[in-house]
């Protein structure tokens, strides 16, 4: 017998996993060209008037927290820090009651300037995009010259007070797959917190080859001949990271293993696209328009109710060991991280 999606309170799957954690992509576009994610000369980007607008970005969070039981909102991209309204979407959603803890996934371009007014509205926190800290690898990697950029960024997302700042790092076999240490040493000399991530299959090219992917336990290999790495006794909860003691603490370093070390049972996320569309997993095939209903007068119970069926059918996991897994047709830019 097919159980009914719920009709009221929380967003919940059939497994019994209850969603917390909203992740909002805010554009498609970004100022980087990472050659992991998408082609030099970019991508068709959404048009103008397919995006959520400033009003209904602010709508649906606001649905999220007061009526679905979200806490944690996340804002992505593309690149987000170049959403023209992104300042005042913060403050709108620091002003919710209850208000949700607000971060923010960030290249790092421009974070430097916008840190202040980011802070000063509510953002609480950031993750930066750093795979290199060699601006020639850097250059190549990304098909532009800004590594400095991107340090300052750091630095300013620190003196704003935007803390703890998380790094996020991903190794491509014979790219940067030697610079894991040098990555750790730079993290805990300035005070960030490092994620090392594997690479997904959520390239524009379809290209990614799970035999050239540079492995959790390669990554805390290569971790481990320069540092002394302790299972973190707090566990992992429900994030995605697995985190560990760089020689004795306090310092931490997390890897998250998507692909080798799965952690969908525990996943208490959804997400919406930047033009409004609920995906129950990142490697979902199928969506759920959000937009439309909006556009078309929905009040708020409708659009809970679809959401609420959206989440339902969320699948066990990702299924990237199955034979029969396909990859998303959306690349990462186009769905958020």
């Amino acid at each position: 017998m097919t159980v009914p999606p719920p009709t009221e309170g929380v967003l919940v799957d059939r497994y019994g996993r209850v969603v917390r954690d909203l992740r909002v992509s805010l554009t498609d576009k970004c100022n980087l060209r990472c050659t992991y994610c998408m082609p030099a000369e970019g991508l068709p980007w959404l048009a103008g008037p397919q995006l959520l607008t400033d009003d209904e970005i602010v709508r649906l969070v606001r649905l999220a927290v007061r009526r679905l039981g979200v806490t944690e909102v996340r804002f992505t991209g593309g690149e987000p820090l170049i959403r023209p309204g992104l300042v005042g979407i913060v403050a709108a959603v620091a002003a919710l009651e209850p208000r949700p803890r607000i971060s923010l996934t960030t290249n790092g371009l421009g974070l430097e300037r916008l840190a202040p007014a980011l802070r000063a509205a509510g953002l609480d926190r950031v993750n930066v995009s750093l795979d290199t800290l060699d601006a020639a690898r850097f250059a190549r990697l990304t098909r532009r010259d800004r590594l400095a950029d991107v340090l300052a960024g750091l630095a300013g997302a620190t003196a704003a007070g935007l803390a703890p700042v998380k790094i996020n790092s991903v190794l491509m076999r014979g790219v940067n797959d030697d610079e894991a240490p040098a990555l750790l040493r730079f993290a805990l000399a300035h005070g960030y917190e490092l994620r090392f991530i594997e690479q997904m299959p959520l390239d524009a090219q379809h290209g990614w080859d799970r035999s050239t992917m540079v492995t959790a336990d390669e990554i805390l290999a290569g971790l481990r001949t320069g540092f002394d790495l302790i299972p973190d006794p707090a566990g992992r909860g429900a994030a995605p990271a697995e985190t560990w003691l760089v020689d004795g603490g306090p310092g931490r370093v997390g890897v998250i293993g998507s692909v080798t070390r799965p952690f969908c049972g525990d996943c208490d996320r959804t997400r919406v696209t930047a033009d409004g569309q609920v995906r129950a997993c990142l490697f979902a095939t199928e969506e759920s328009d959000l937009r439309g209903a909006l556009r078309a007068g929905a009040d708020d119970e409708e659009l809970a109710r679809r959401w609420r069926t959206a989440m339902w059918g969320k699948r066990a996991g990702h299924g990237i060991d199955d034979p029969a897994f396909l990859q998303p047709a959306r690349p990462m830019s186009a769905i958020g991280g």
